[in-house]
Parts: C-alpha cells; structure tokens; sequence
C-alpha cells in the first residue's frame, strides 16, 4: 500500500504533530515501507500456534490478595507541597 503525501498529511493532523510540506513525501515513502512489511506479516501461516505472553514458559507467583492502606501515610504527606489537615492533602479551591 503506497502512501501519499495528501495522506500523510492527513494522518499528521490526527495525530496533532506538525510534519512540514518538504518532510512530508519523505514520510510517505517511509510509512509506505513499514506498511508494506506489515501486510507481509499477514501472509505468514500461523494456523495451531497458541498466542504466548512471553518467550519463556513460566508461571507467574500468585499473591494474596489484600487491600491495605500501606502504613505509609505520613512519608506520603511529607511530599505535599502545602501543609496537609490531619490525614489529608490541601488543594487550591479550583470551583467557585
């Protein structure tokens, strides 16, 4: 699949990111690559290969789980940026 520059344009403007005209046929010949290699990956015959998490088999270790408040509530206060009120962060009043 050839990409052109009017598409690359448009992808840009998706994407939010500024790409500048003389960049732009660049990037098309680029994408257009990386596409084509991607169909390529479609022909490969993958029928009977289990989809895999990781390339060594293992099981990870299961832990209880268990909701606690961590006994670190003062370290985390001590990086508030203003002065905390008992057991909790001051914010600026955002809503009028």
């Amino acid at each position: 699949m050839a990409l052109d520059k009017a598409t690359v344009a448009r992808i840009a403007t998706l994407a939010r990111i500024k790409v500048p005209e003389a960049d732009q046929e660049r990037l098309a010949a680029d994408l257009s690559t990386i596409v084509t290699w991607i169909e390529q990956l479609s022909e490969v015959d993958t029928t009977g290969v289990e989809p895999m998490t990781s390339v060594a088999e293992m099981t990870l270790f299961m832990r209880e789980d268990k909701v606690t408040d961590g006994n670190r509530r003062d370290d985390i206060l001590a990086n508030a940026t203003s002065p905390a009120r008992g057991a909790f962060f001051t914010v600026p009043k955002v809503v009028e």
